[in-house]
């Protein structure tokens, strides 16, 4: 699927999901939402994904999760903030660079319209 598409697809689910669930909840309750909408979508996922840290040659886990993994392309930071700060962006940043992956989605579900929440980015 074209990377366009599966971020438009992508955002749809989202959206359905805030439509249902509306803002206020847990980061966890909209990634387990955002889940089954994308299975009933047929898009591949994975969850809480762990992303070593590559140091001089050595893969060290630090700790650090991907909250979501589209289709083995996309990164999916989930966040139910009042409002996104740039630490969450970096977040982000940081998560593509370490993966090697080109695109992300930071998804702020706290917001009246989900639109005002979504942000793209690309490496």
């Amino acid at each position: 699927m074209e990377m366009d598409k599966l971020t438009e697809k992508v955002i749809g689910c989202a959206i359905e999901v805030h439509k249902t669930l509306g803002p206020g909840l847990l980061e966890s309750t909209y990634e387990r939402c955002l889940a089954q909408e994308l299975s009933l979508s047929n898009i591949s996922y994975k969850t809480q994904v762990s992303l070593p840290v590559e140091y001089k040659g050595t893969y060290l886990d630090c700790g650090y999760r991907i909250d979501m993994l589209i289709e083995e392309r996309l990164i999916l930071e989930i966040k139910s903030v009042e409002k996104v700060a740039e630490i969450h962006k970096a977040q982000l940043l940081t998560y593509m660079k370490l993966s090697k992956l080109k695109l992300g989605l930071l998804i702020n579900f706290n917001v009246k319209l989900l639109k005002d929440g979504v942000e793209r980015f690309v490496l």
